[in-house]
């Protein structure tokens, strides 16, 4: 039997489908099962590490992501359960490594950003406080629990490890008064890799919100409160809460995150929109709670465009909606329109580089077949003739690209692919 089949088997059944188009089922072939085939490591002691591609190390972010493709086949595939089992034991063992860290190494090898300030420790890779690094390792528990409902996930150390993230949140609430993190990266490439005043970050007000030093794309936050990280953090608060009653009878726990879901959801709205003069009300990007906003969107989930992805609010709601509006418009510094392409881009970036992650994003969360179509079309026709996705390609060539190898952009692709080819009729030339 084939390592992970059921996964292959979706391969041969989008190349028969779409056999009058044999590219695309060239490139779903190449995206679909790339984090699987390349950057998956499933080791002795029964964990999995799962890196980026080109960067040998495991963002938590990067590696729940990587692998969310393959959830709705986990229930009937040993293999991949093998394999979430493994990552969800492993982020459980490194957030008690350092529930602040981004980003791990394999074994304590000391490998990566050594400069930083202060010194982190050999299994740590790197060590910006992202906020969402904290909501996608719940977050793929309880999907993965939900789908497969396997209870040998709920081990001491993944109750430690919710048990951290709530103690972190709680703190980052009252991050000027409470916190004792802080970041500074000497020499820095570009002053986004590092907080300003004395690695701190800038004052903040307290609203509920929880505080982040950088963003999904490990560039700083200009302001500490990320509004699509906290969005996200209401949404895994929840999960969280049933988890801990589900796997572990802890109701405290439970309890706990559910008003700390509570405190954050009246922070966003109350501190986290801004009356916009052409759209109305919209949600800001980042804010300090002292009336400042940071208005634009980046391409990195969780972002602005994929509110209703995460599951904060649906598709169709009014805020949402013309925050959208927003986000894909000039009026969003982020969001370029060129020869070849428009679409969402990220300031990690340079100017006038489209993110295939953002793109795909865009058609995930529309309800517009005309867009859904266009969206899919150019992601096809912008690959340079590699069938892989790249983290962002020129607006105006797209052979123009950084990073070759990059498995998140692959996945969420593959992600829009399918959701895609559910609306195309059998045979359509869209």
């Amino acid at each position: 039997m084939t390592q992970y089949e059921l996964v292959y088997r979706q391969i041969a059944a989008i190349k028969e489908r779409f056999v009058q188009r044999p590219q695309l089922g060239t490139l779903f072939a190449q995206c679909y099962p790339n984090t699987l085939e390349t950057t998956t490591e499933l080791l002795d002691d029964g964990t999995t590490f799962v890196f980026t591609g080109d960067i040998p190390a495991m963002w938590l972010r990067d590696s729940s992501a990587q692998v969310h493709p393959y959830l709705p086949l986990a229930a009937e595939d040993g293999d991949l359960q093998r394999l979430f089992r493994g990552l969800i034991a492993r982020q459980a063992q490194y957030l008690q490594i350092d529930g602040y860290a981004n980003a791990f190494n394999r074994e304590a090898s000391g490998r990566g950003h050594v400069q930083d300030i202060p010194k982190q420790g050999p299994w740590v890779w790197e060590r910006k406080f992202e906020l969402d690094s904290l909501c996608y390792p719940i977050n793929l528990c309880y999907k993965y629990w939900h789908v497969t409902k396997d209870a040998t996930i709920f081990t001491h150390e993944l109750h430690e490890m919710f048990r951290t993230i709530v103690k972190i949140m709680r703190t980052e609430q009252h991050h000027d008064s409470a916190s004792e993190y802080h970041f500074e990266r000497p020499n820095p490439w570009a002053a986004s890799d590092t907080l300003p005043f004395d690695g701190h970050g800038t004052r903040t007000n307290f609203t509920g919100l929880i505080w982040s030093g950088f963003r999904p794309s490990d560039d700083a936050c200009r302001f500490g409160y990320l509004i699509p990280a906290n969005m996200f953090a209401v949404v895994v608060l929840g999960y969280l809460g049933t988890l801990a009653r589900v796997g572990f009878q802890d109701e405290t726990l439970a309890l706990e995150a559910e008003l700390l879901r509570k405190e954050v959801e009246f922070g966003i709205e109350t501190y986290g929109t801004v009356l916009h003069p052409r759209l109305g009300r919209i949600y800001a990007y980042e804010t300090d709670g002292y009336g400042n906003y940071n208005l634009m969107d980046d391409a990195n989930v969780p972002n602005l465009l994929s509110i209703p992805y995460l599951g904060y609010r649906p598709v169709d709601d009014p805020l949402y909606q013309r925050t959208r509006a927003f986000v894909l418009s000039p009026e969003n510094p982020y969001y370029f329109v060129g020869k070849a392409a428009k679409g969402l881009g990220s300031p990690h970036t340079p100017h006038g580089y489209i993110w295939p992650i953002g793109l795909s994003m865009q058609g995930l969360t529309s309800q517009n077949p005309e867009e859904i179509a266009q969206v899919f079309e150019c992601l096809a026709n912008t690959t340079a003739g590699t069938n892989y996705m790249h983290e962002g390609f020129h607006v105006d060539d797209p052979t123009q690209f950084t990073r070759p190898w990059f498995a998140w952009a692959n996945s969420i692709f593959s992600e829009f692919f399918l959701y895609w080819a559910a609306q195309t009729p059998v045979g359509s030339r869209r």
